[in-house]
């Protein structure tokens, strides 16, 4: 009963996370005018401090000394939070530009790029479905250049730009939210220069649009480590393959506003390569529930086998007969 609930709670926790990256097009608009650069440096500060804050009340600072005292995780952890901020501030740009379907898609296509890194740069083997998956997205990506009538660039950008930072937190291998201070402590120094900057030539609109909008980009903190909380309390509650089934809301979320709320043209062409990827999706996620069906199925026959022994072996020694001792390996 108490597994339940705490999936219950970690299915809310994981829509909750999901839903919040999916509706934040609806927030980046409010923050004009002030531009892509400017937003993303108060992202960058804000969200130290929102960070900082939620790692006061909780107490977790041992992590930092241990990080300060390995050079190349450090290194790594400079390069995530660089390539992170690319992310960041082009999707920004993208949904203040009326790109909010062409941003979608690049966290549509971002689970095919991230099976292409695993191959290409971590040696991986893929079964079929996931080779097939591949080439549909392929396919898909040539079909969507001859819409726009050029390469859908921001999509390819953002999906490659978090597939590299997914495989670098992997080999960080820190607790997300110490992770993502580590990243905003560093990003701090160049983000606050710039504001400093940027007052300094008399083109900040921090306080130059009225109180509400200096709340509002202070929230940009808030926007950032709040899903992310939700992301970590999800994670540790339910199973991955159902994490990895609620990643596509956030696109879903997205692509339904650009279209729906924001407007933007959806000629046949961009159907058909959005209906591409789609069909790449469902033949991922179908292998990959396969796969897990298949797991543990092999894991409940293997666990039946090891109880059918132990109890044919308990009833022959009960039975007075001579248990055969174990043996050495040769």
């Amino acid at each position: 009963m108490k597994a339940d609930d705490e999936q219950r709670t970690g299915l809310l926790y994981g829509f909750g996370a999901y839903g919040m990256w999916g509706l934040v097009p609806l927030f980046w608009p409010l923050l004009k005018p002030a531009g892509a650069i400017e937003i993303l440096a108060h992202r960058m500060v804000w969200s130290l401090a929102a960070v900082g804050l939620a790692l006061l009340v909780m107490r977790r600072w041992g992590w930092i000394r241990a990080l300060a005292g390995q050079p190349r995780k450090l290194g790594l952890t400079a390069l995530a939070a660089a390539v992170i901020s690319v992310n960041w501030g082009l999707y920004i740009w993208a949904v203040n530009n009326g790109r909010v379907v062409e941003a979608s898609l690049g966290y549509f296509i971002n689970p095919l790029v991230t099976i292409a890194i695993g191959v290409f740069v971590l040696g991986e083997r893929l079964r079929r479905a996931q080779w097939a998956a591949v080439a549909i997205g392929a396919a898909a990506v040539v079909v969507l250049a001859v819409g726009y009538g050029r390469p859908p660039w921001i999509s390819l950008v953002l999906a490659f730009s978090f597939a590299t930072y997914g495989l670098l937190k992997k080999k960080i291998n820190l607790h997300g939210l110490d992770s993502l201070a580590a990243e905003t402590a560093l990003l701090f120094p160049p983000a606050l220069g710039y504001l400093l900057w940027l007052t300094a030539q008399g083109q900040s609109t921090f306080t130059a649009q009225g109180a509400g909008h200096t709340a509002l980009l202070a929230a940009t903190g808030l926007v950032t480590a709040i899903p992310l909380v939700c992301f970590g309390a999800a994670a540790i509650r339910v199973p991955l393959s159902t994490l990895g089934l609620l990643q596509y809301l956030a696109p879903v979320f997205q692509f339904g506003l650009g279209v729906l709320y924001f407007h933007e043209a959806m000629p046949p062409e961009r159907w058909a390569g959005f209906a591409l990827v789609w069909a790449a999706l469902a033949l991922l996620t179908w292998d990959a529930l396969g796969t897990a069906r298949r797991s543990r199925a092999a894991l409940a026959a293997a666990a039946a086998a090891a109880a059918s022994t132990d109890t044919a072996t308990a009833t022959t020694a009960a039975d007075g007969a001579p248990v055969a001792p174990a043996r050495e390996p040769a």
